[in-house]
């Protein structure tokens, strides 16, 4: 029953983790359509499609960690699985636009405990650079799901109706627990578990939030990631109606994708070379300096910088992107040791809770020019860079005996 190759299990824990960008990337091409059809008052709310699995997401982290720091991290799973299961079905079902996002809020729900708990389950493992190594690893794999999901989506409604790709989602969600539970033995043992109790979670809590380190790297990804998710949010609108490319969205979602997964592989590979500081530090320097020249395109262009540009530039923005996801997260968990669970979910819901507010409220500016697209991305880069300093003094701060 145990996975002994590790090749396996990344697979595994790509897979699991896979399953929050598949019902984000899939759903893409689908989102004008589910909002004609059910309803949606004005363009900008199809957005709430991507941003309700967000919210859902976001709370259900915060509760998913803590239970497998206690009760392992199989069984928690297995419930998480079986809620977005529901979520999806119910989104299959939907006769409305209200009963569509309440179903992707359950979804978003559900899938927060494969994602968070499998980050826990490599940390239980490995630590450092080597944990670093392993999760690049794991966002390799998990890159695909951007490449190829939407073309998937965009097939299914060549032949058939979207909710079909909701029947996809419960058929994915079936195939990782059967995985799981076939194959991969528990990764917590008995004797680092917490007792489930609201003063421990609490005291674990404000272990969390007391390190600087942890804390500063969190909100790091919450920039960063807000930053993707409001490009996720607009992204349909941006490619379909303001450049005319509907047609040919999956292609381009899918090639800008590409950028990350040859980041991630880069990452893997040079980590140990290079330090996870290292090669985030470069890398939002990088972040800055396209969205930087991005925003003197659109003053150049009256908010429209030809498409070419967008094709030249997107890609080094991802592949930077690409460059901090995994290492500012393992650099939140590093520090945190048997409070894994605990801290992945804290991290993870700050992190969605600022990508939900910051993301959704930059996307929901958009005005058919890529003026508010601009600004959110260089404001939010800035306050990742300087969220990195703050934790990187307080790391320095510690060594000195400050």
């Amino acid at each position: 029953m145990q996975t002994t190759r590790p090749v396996e299990f990344i697979a595994l824990i790509a897979f699991l983790t896979a399953l929050m960008a598949m019902s984000i990337d899939t759903m893409l091409p689908a989102v004008g359509q589910i909002a004609t059809q059910l309803g949606a008052a004005n363009p900008n709310d199809r957005q709430f499609i991507v941003l309700g699995f967000f919210v859902g997401l976001t709370f259900g982290q915060l509760i998913f960690g803590p239970l497998s720091d206690s009760f392992g991290r199989k069984p928690i799973i297995y419930i998480g699985l079986v809620i977005y299961a529901l979520g999806a079905l119910t989104c299959m079902a939907s006769t409305n636009y209200t009963m569509m996002i309440l179903g992707r809020i359950l979804q978003g729900f559900g899938g927060a405990s494969p994602r968070v708990v499998s980050t826990a389950m490599v940390r239980d493992g490995a630590k450092g650079a080597d944990m670093a190594r392993i999760m690049s690893f794991v966002m390799s794999v998990f890159m695909l799901v951007p490449i190829l999901a939407p073309s998937i989506g965009q097939l299914v409604l060549y032949v058939a109706s979207w909710r079909y790709i909701f029947a996809g989602f419960v058929v994915a969600s079936i195939i990782g627990g059967l995985w799981l539970g076939l194959r991969q033995s528990e990764t917590l043992a008995p004797e680092n578990r917490h007792e489930f109790s609201p003063r421990d979670l609490w005291a674990s809590a404000v272990l969390v939030m007391n390190n600087r380190v942890c804390l500063g790297y969190t909100l790091a990804s919450g920039f960063i990631f807000a930053a993707f998710t409001c490009y996720l949010g607009t992204s349909q609108q941006i490619f379909a109606d303001q450049y005319q490319q509907g047609d040919k969205f999956a292609l381009w979602f899918g090639g800008l994708a590409i950028a990350i997964a040859v980041a991630m592989i880069f990452n893997g590979n040079y980590v140990k070379k290079f330090g996870m500081r290292g090669i985030s530090k470069w890398a939002v320097r990088g972040f800055l300096l396209v969205w930087s020249l991005m925003m003197i395109a659109c003053v150049f262009f009256s908010g429209h910088p030809p498409l070419l540009l967008l094709g030249l530039l997107l890609p080094w923005s991802f592949f930077f992107s690409g460059l901090t996801f995994g290492n500012i997260n393992a650099l939140a968990l590093e520090p945190m040791g048997k409070n894994a669970g605990m801290a992945a979910a804290i991290s993870g819901f700050i992190s969605s809770l600022m990508a939900v507010v910051l993301g959704g409220g930059a996307g929901r500016m958009y005005d058919g020019t890529l003026y508010p697209i601009s600004i959110a991305f260089l404001g939010l880069g800035i306050l990742m860079w300087a969220s990195m300093e703050w934790a990187e003094r307080g790391r320095t701060g510690e060594k000195s005996g400050a």
